[in-house]
């Protein structure tokens, strides 16, 4: 068989692992692409040992870049999720922790001029629409990544990348509440379906019988749980106007407790169909604005928080993750301006992988 060369990088961002490209080393039809990726992650195969992937969903994930036509962007990110047991990629959705990447590829791989100190890097989510800013910390020999093993709460000594999100709201549907409500009832649980940066439905933990304050191996173990989180969430997809959602990755899902350390809120989020090791950025971002709006599930979790600056930090398995939100409430409803988060990135590796050369 004779094979083609594709370079890419290796990056970790944030709680995420992904190779990230050029989109002109890649094939410029959509389905070779989604062929070409799932060789490359090594789809379908006992925890990726034939590609790149890692066995889960958070290191099956690929980043393509390209520079923006867009006014006033340097890059656009197209995102790809392939789910690690299927032959099936997945571009409904975005990701905020590969997002965490993207500013250093995009210098790494020459698309934006690094500068001394600090590089600005304008992203479009071509996925959702979202325009985020990267801030990458650089130094004179290259970008400036963290250490193995470094966090970010307080961020002391640690370089980390600022992305400030704005154009979030109706990422898929064109609108924050897209069932027109700020609470429904599916399968006697109230719920709401929010979408900013992501859509999501979010629950309170103890109405599906938990504390929300379970591991992820606890919750991975509960398959009727599960079981009962997709039938809510199909029928959520439906009434968001998403369709038929049984093999998509979005709506995510997402459920609320009472914060139990210095947080503003406890919530595991799910992928959908496990628990995340600790929480999307996205995710981060649309449980914020849906502890934002009024009239949410989240109000018996909290009281209205008041702006028009705040920051909420989510409790989730691994840590905390702080959302800085710029937002007013106009006439009962959320006005969500820009919100922010920080998130490391580092570099892995650097190279070529291989694909049969009829999808190079």
């Amino acid at each position: 068989m004779r094979w083609a060369a594709i370079p890419f990088l290796l990056i970790r961002g944030g709680t995420s692992r992904a190779p990230y490209f050029l989109r002109r080393d890649l094939p410029k039809d959509r389905a070779t692409l989604s062929e070409a990726l799932l060789d490359v992650i090594g789809a379908g195969t006992p925890g990726n040992i034939d590609g790149l992937g890692g066995g889960s969903a958070v290191t099956c994930k690929v980043a393509i870049l390209s520079p923006s036509e867009e006014p006033d962007t340097d890059v656009d990110y197209l995102f790809a999720q392939v789910v690690s047991s299927e032959r099936r990629v997945d571009f409904a959705p975005t990701c905020g922790n590969i997002l965490a990447g993207v500013g250093p590829a995009a210098i790494e791989l020459g698309l934006v001029e690094r500068r001394a100190g600090s590089t600005p890097v304008r992203i479009r989510a071509v996925n959702t629409g979202a325009r985020i800013e990267a801030e990458v910390p650089t130094l004179d020999e290259g970008v400036e990544y963290a250490p193995p093993g470094a966090v970010v709460p307080g961020a002391a000594g640690v370089p980390v990348i600022r992305l400030s999100f704005s154009d979030v709201v109706g990422s898929k549907t064109g609108r924050l509440l897209p069932t027109g409500h700020p609470i429904d009832e599916i399968d006697g649980v109230e719920v709401s379906c929010v979408d900013a940066a992501m859509p999501m439905v979010v629950a309170r933990a103890a109405d599906l019988g938990i504390t929300g304050c379970e591991s992820k191996a606890e919750l991975d173990a509960q398959r009727p749980f599960f079981a009962r989180l997709e039938a809510i969430r199909l029928e959520a997809g439906r009434r968001m106007g998403l369709g038929d959602v049984a093999h998509s990755v979005i709506p995510k899902f997402a459920v609320l407790a009472p914060p139990h350390a210095d947080g503003t809120v406890t919530s595991r989020y799910f992928m959908p169909w496990d628990c995340h090791p600790s929480y999307a950025v996205t995710g981060g971002i649309c449980l914020t604005a849906c502890l934002l709006a009024p009239g949410t599930v989240a109000r018996t979790i909290l009281p209205q928080p008041a702006g028009p600056k705040t920051t909420i930090r989510i409790e989730h398995p691994s840590g905390t993750l702080d959302v800085v939100a710029e937002f007013a409430i106009h006439d009962g409803a959320l006005d969500l301006r820009r919100a922010g988060v920080l998130r490391t990135a580092r570099k892995l590796a650097a190279g070529e992988v291989f694909v049969p050369a009829r999808l190079g």
